[in-house]
Parts: structure tokens; sequence; C-alpha cells
């Protein structure tokens, strides 16, 4: 007796609800996270507020402008719009933990427990990291981009940016630089997911530096002194991360990975 073909609707029988109960789990991490940048930004606008939130952000550049010079707006809405965008910037900042938290809890039940041990540890310092770099760049850099930039104008100029373009400036050094400070945690996950190994990346450490002295000169500005310590400090955390990463590595290794686990009975 010939047996009559499988039913497709039995083959997908069960898997429909999972695949639903994941996308309300996906929509409340995703308001979570979005309450968390309301909190924040609802705080914000109390206290400082968004026009002493962009003055904030306006400093480094104001301290080095002309006597009486300041930034103007092009646009109407401009000095509305801008403020705001900048409180929303510095709420998502601040409530980056959360969000990282979120997205972590999301993964973190199709992970085995060797794999969580490594997670939560990447969470925190991706986020101390990225706070690390936006702080390099406003306390340091930006005062040293700023001051060459009025050092080398010609007097018969009379600097007056535009707010706009100023925030598009500062968004993209500051996720160069929070990026730049990711370093260790890329190199450790590339380890942790056998792209490369340890061994490998002290092999390419020259190259390292190579690609990382063209990346310098390309984001800082065009002064050897500030290209040099960012040089140093992009290569000093690519070291840490090589160091880091043999430590996870061994600490998170699976047991059937582990030869001395294997072996017990």
């Amino acid at each position: 007796m010939s047996s009559s073909p499988p039913d497709p609707k039995d083959e997908l029988e069960g898997t429909e609800q999972p695949f639903v109960e994941h996308l309300f789990e996906l929509r409340d991490r995703l308001i979570k996270a979005a309450l968390a940048v309301g909190v924040m930004a609802a705080l914000l606008a109390l206290y400082p507020g968004p026009s002493a939130l962009y003055d904030l952000l306006a400093a480094p550049l104001v301290a080095y402008l002309p006597k009486g010079a300041t930034l103007i707006a092009t646009s109407v809405i401009s000095p509305f719009i801008v403020p705001l965008k900048i409180m929303f910037m510095a709420a998502f900042l601040l409530a980056l933990p959360v969000v990282l938290y979120q997205v972590w809890a999301f993964v973190a039940p199709g992970l085995y427990s060797h794999e969580k041990k490594l997670v939560m540890p990447l969470v925190i310092s991706s986020s101390i990291l990225f706070f690390i770099g936006v702080g390099f760049c406003y306390f340091f850099v930006f005062g040293q981009v700023f001051k060459f930039i009025q050092g080398f104008a010609p007097k018969s100029i009379t600097a007056a940016p535009d707010i706009e373009e100023y925030l598009s400036f500062v968004l993209g050094m500051f996720l160069a630089f929070g990026l730049a400070f990711e370093v260790p945690v890329a190199v450790i996950l590339l380890v942790r997911m056998g792209v490369v190994q340890v061994a490998q990346l002290r092999a390419w450490r020259g190259y390292f530096w190579v690609l990382a002295a063209v990346a310098t000169a390309l984001v800082t500005p065009p002064d050897a002194g500030s290209m040099l310590i960012l040089l140093a400090v992009v290569g000093g955390l690519y070291e840490v991360g090589i160091v880091c990463a043999h430590l996870f590595v061994r600490t998170t290794k699976a047991p059937e990975d582990d030869p001395a686990e294997a072996a017990k009975p």
C-alpha cells in the first residue's frame, strides 16, 4: 500500500504561533526602548532644555569664533528644529544602555549559556566605550579642529557657521569617534565568532596600524598632533582588544570545545 504524501499543513503546524510570539516580543522590546528615549527626552526638555543643550554643544566652536561672531540659521524653522534634534540625540545617548539591554534580552533566549556570559559584558563595555569616544571628540578633538580652522582662515573672512551644518558635522564626528572606540568590542566578536584567530590579529598588527593611520588622517583635523594622539588611542585599543579577546574566548568556551571538559565523564 502506497503512503500518501505528507500534508503541507501538518509540516507547518505549530510554527506560526512561535513566530507571532517573537513579533510581539520584538514589538514590546521596541516600545520599551522608545519609552526609555522618550523619558530621557522629557527630562532633558525640563532641564536644561533644548536651547541650553544646543549652547552646550556649540560651545567648542563659539569659543574660537571671532569676537562678536555667532552661528546663523538660514532656515526659518531651524532655531526650533535643530535644538529639538539635539535633545533627542542626547536622550538616545543617555538611554543607550537600556536600548542595548532590550536588544540583548530579545536575542538571549536563542543563545547558549556560555554565549550569554559574553553578551552582557559586551553590552556594558560597548556603551562605555561609545560614551568615551563621544567625550574624547567633544572635549579634545573639537577644540583642536576649530582652533586650527580659525587660525588658518584669512583675516578678511568672518566666520558665521550655519546651525544645521554644524549639527551634521557634530553628528558625523560623534559617530566616527564613538565607533572608533568600539575597536576592542569588534576584535572580541570577530575572534569569538571564529572569523579570525588571536594569532592572526597579532600577525596583522602592522597592517592595522597602516589602516588606522589612513582612517585617522581622514577624520581628524589636518595637524599632526591630534592625528598622532588618535592613532595612538585606536592602536592601543586594538592591543587591548587582542588581550581581551584571548581572555573572553577562554572564559566563554563551550564545554564541548574544551578538551579538559570533554574528557570528563
